[in-house]
């Protein structure tokens, strides 16, 4: 059994604004999320969040509580979705197991104790944050989830987004995870670009074939700065950033924001022309 961290401390956008590529993607891409047998974190200092992946390969994962967050249990002062990925596998909740297909979501509230991943070809996708109240573990599949139909094929954003978390699906105290699909020959996304200050964002792009990749759009709307993501590689959006981009064809990708607010329609709209 194996769990790893490492740190991303939080990046301002004057910093962010002289960076070459390396460090970019030192600071703003996680390439290493998933190993087999093992549970993998980036805990970082936008709104603590933590990004993490878990491959049980046929086995149990355990979900064990890190330094960064000072506590005997990695979910006493937090909450947790884990995204499958992967096929079809198993997270038990204090000895609850829960079957969670593909795409599948599941919600964990604050104050599990005993949580495992299992499933011989499951891969899960773990991002939390802090929490100040306890909700109970829900299943979420994308049959529940709320759909926007947005963009056209004329503009190459023709998109379906599906809002996992939404008022009739769970409470959360942070945690906001959903996720876009596009359709054949669309390739960008959330364009016309936005910020929104109250709150950071993880990307998790699946979907690309191996020699496929997306161009992801970061920085301030007038100082924008790009980096290349390849399959099953995620992305820390700080607050201050536009995140949008292009890719070699059709992808998914998995969004998921913590901080001040749960507001899906909360954000501040950039103006094409304004983006440089």
């Amino acid at each position: 059994m194996s769990t790893d961290f490492d740190i991303r401390f939080a990046i301002d956008p004057s910093t962010a604004a002289v960076m070459g590529t390396d460090e970019l993607r030192e600071n703003f891409l996680i390439d290493d999320l998933f190993a087999a047998g093992a549970v993998r974190w980036t805990y970082t200092h936008y709104d603590r969040m933590a990004v993490g992946g878990a491959v049980p390969n046929g086995g149990a994962l355990a979900l064990e509580a890190i330094k960064p967050t000072g506590t005997a249990n990695f979910l006493d002062r937090r909450e947790l979705i884990a995204v499958n990925i992967g096929e079809a596998g198993t997270i038990s909740v204090d000895g609850t197991d829960h079957a969670v297909g593909s795409r599948d979501m599941l919600y964990i509230g604050m104050g599990a104790k005993d949580v495992r991943f299992a499933g011989e070809g499951a891969k899960f996708y773990l991002l939390s944050a802090p929490a100040h109240a306890s909700h109970p573990t829900t299943l979420l599949q994308k049959s529940g989830a709320k759909r926007l139909d947005l963009g056209s094929n004329e503009t190459a954003n023709e998109r379906s987004i599906f809002q996992y978390v939404n008022a009739d699906s769970v409470k959360t105290c942070q945690l906001v995870v959903g996720l876009t699909q596009f359709a054949p020959g669309s390739v960008w996304n959330t364009m016309p670009a936005h910020v929104h200050d109250r709150r950071m964002e993880a990307y998790l792009y699946v979907d690309l074939k191996p020699d496929a990749f997306v161009v992801h759009l970061m920085g301030e709307p007038d100082e924008s700065r790009h980096l290349i993501v390849r399959n099953e590689q995620a992305i820390l959006s700080p607050p201050w950033s536009i995140h949008c981009g292009a890719g070699t064809g059709a992808y998914t990708f998995i969004w998921a924001m913590a901080g001040d607010n749960v507001d899906y329609t909360d954000v501040e709209k950039v103006e094409m022309m304004d983006l440089r």
